[in-house]
């Protein structure tokens, strides 16, 4: 019998809860940590959506990167999206989990997976911590022609419309340091540890124009970076319960959308 708790124990073995920032709400977040688990549905962000699969799909434990609990609740009046989502799952009895920033940081998480995407060698944590986790990653490619790489980027990671800065003199690259989710602020990091491009997501305005004229800063998304991470968990769920049914969602969409 596998329990919600031996599933949390699996991916906390792997990416520590110790990890996690301080402002984060890493772990169970809805149910009981003994109840028995018949199936998962694993998702980047948790939707009415995802729940509806869940069901569907007869799963009873949804495990995301993104927690659907980020800040307290006052209420559970059905008025948002969160408090429709928690009571539709306490009704089906479907527990929901994340694993959010100890996924990003311990070392082969988010960024190494993104890494490893893009065939990177080498890598190393970007802003390490004395135990050897940390956020980012930075590694090396055969140099290859900015312009290919950035096609290479958008391509890899299905990017809709790819934003990246030309100020810098980079007419090829060999060195690209990454960070999944909103990282630009690694981006001096990276620059400090001679990187030609720093991959992210959710850059503004002015980080282009603080940055730019050092290193190519590429913006692919906060989704596309971190749609990696449900990967990374099905893997390590099939890794400790060999055969056991994991189902990687299906209705996790960008809500963000494009006019082309």
């Amino acid at each position: 019998m596998v329990r919600v708790k031996d599933i949390a124990d699996a991916i906390e073995k792997f990416a520590p809860r110790a990890l996690q920032e301080s402002y984060d709400n890493t772990g169970l977040q809805v149910g009981h940590s003994n109840m028995k688990v018949s199936a998962v549905l694993v998702c980047l962000d948790i939707t009415e959506e995802v729940v509806e699969e869940a069901i569907r799909r007869k799963c009873n434990l949804i495990v995301s990167h993104h927690p659907l609990i980020f800040k307290g609740l006052k209420h559970l009046t059905g008025a948002t999206v969160s408090e429709r989502v928690i009571e539709r799952a306490i009704k089906e009895n479907i527990a929901l989990y994340a694993s959010h920033t100890n996924l990003d940081s311990t070392f082969e998480g988010v960024s190494y997976e993104m890494a490893t995407i893009l065939g990177l060698s080498d890598l190393k944590v970007l802003e390490p911590r004395q135990d050897g986790s940390g956020l980012g990653v930075i590694g090396e490619i055969p140099t290859t022609p900015t312009i290919e790489f950035l096609r290479k980027v958008k391509k890899k990671f299905n990017v809709k419309c790819l934003r990246f800065s030309d100020e810098a003199a980079r007419l090829v690259v060999r060195k690209v340091a990454l960070c999944g989710g909103a990282g630009v602020s690694l981006c001096g990091k990276a620059i400090e540890e001679g990187a030609d491009v720093f991959i992210t997501g959710d850059v503004k305005y002015h980080d282009f124009t603080t940055y730019g004229q050092d290193i190519v800063l590429v913006d692919i998304g906060h989704y596309e970076s971190e749609l990696c991470s449900r990967n990374i968990l099905a893997r390590v769920i099939l890794r400790n319960f060999t055969d056991f049914p994991v189902f990687i969602s299906e209705s996790d969409i960008n809500p963000v959308k494009f006019l082309e």
